[in-house]
């Protein structure tokens, strides 16, 4: 009997503003995406409640952000992590070494975190799973602080990101050198968070696809990405966006960090990749390979899925 196959599909950046909101319920009501990530300091995050409490089969995640955003505690409380106007550093490299070898910043790090999820509880919503802007969540020092406060705030799933570069690279070989150093670099990252995750009994998915192809989860690539997944329970994730009052979306958030906004001007808009999750052929292509379109929330209900650990 073949197995049991299971995909997750998530929008992040949900409250983000109103056009990422708006393409995000688009997306669940009409397409295939299951799941999102909060932004809970942004400005659109009120709407964004909203909307999830008016949608209740969408799985609502706290998308952690500590990089390029705002705090939720005043820039006073964390001056070793924000400037005066409370926003966080633009670059994750710098954030990165602050984070790992400032006392300060390490322990200013614990308070905003836990400000953070206790603003997401303080919406009601479930809390479905944990993820971070620019995956900054899976920094050592943050994914520890998470995982110790993983009881009081019920965290049971965690963002490990993990995919395989030559199947990545099968379907699309543009920014390659960034491809491989993300890989190399996520990869000694996921080792290491999954490790600690399972000491813990926390769950994470067998593959996560979407960093390697950041700005670009189009209908042509999922196509070419579906068929050759060969993990039982997945999470696709991508940026959906509409624009609102003339603006561009173009490349914002991730794109932008992984590939560098000199490259901005190639990367397909959140409009595209919203084309991708109304798809006809992707949800075709995912229910032709045998997957489930699910959610973390409808994992946990059924015997064992969620409640396990991942393994390989």
């Amino acid at each position: 009997m073949p197995a049991q196959r299971f995909a997750i599909i998530n929008g992040d950046d949900f409250g983000f503003s109103e056009g990422v909101n708006q393409a995000i319920i688009k997306a669940h009501n009409e397409g295939v995406l299951t799941s999102t990530s909060l932004m809970v300091s942004a400005d659109a995050a009120k709407e964004a409640v909203t909307l999830a409490k008016a949608n209740s089969n969408l799985a609502v995640g706290l998308h952690l952000v500590l990089i390029c955003g705002r705090s939720v505690l005043p820039p006073e409380q964390i001056p070793h992590l924000v400037d005066k106007q409370g926003n966080f550093s633009n670059s994750p490299f710098f954030a990165g070494l602050r984070y790992q070898f400032v006392k300060e910043a390490r322990q200013e790090l614990r308070q905003e975190i836990r400000a953070q999820l206790e603003k997401y509880r303080s919406t009601g919503l479930p809390l479905s799973h944990v993820d971070g802007h620019l995956h900054l969540h899976i920094h050592p020092v943050v994914l520890r602080i998470l995982v110790d406060l993983a009881r009081e705030f019920d965290i049971k799933v965690i963002r490990l990101p993990s995919e395989e570069l030559g199947m990545t690279l099968r379907v699309n070989r543009s920014h390659l050198l960034t491809k491989l150093v993300w890989s190399g670099v996520f990869g000694r990252l996921r080792r290491y968070g999954e490790k600690l995750l399972e000491s813990q009994g926390i769950s994470f998915t067998e593959r996560v696809y979407g960093l390697l192809q950041t700005g670009g989860i189009t209908e042509e690539y999922l196509l070419g990405l579906i068929p050759q997944i060969q993990a039982n329970l997945v999470e696709i994730y991508s940026h959906p966006a509409m624009p609102k009052a003339g603006n561009s979306w173009r490349g914002y958030g991730n794109a932008n960090a992984i590939h560098g906004d000199s490259l901005n001007e190639e990367l397909v808009t959140g409009e595209a990749e919203l084309a991708a999750l109304l798809s006809n052929k992707v949800r075709e292509a995912l229910l032709s390979n045998g997957f489930e379109i699910t959610n973390h929330h409808f994992l946990s209900q059924r015997t064992g899925v969620a409640s396990k650990k991942i393994v390989h």
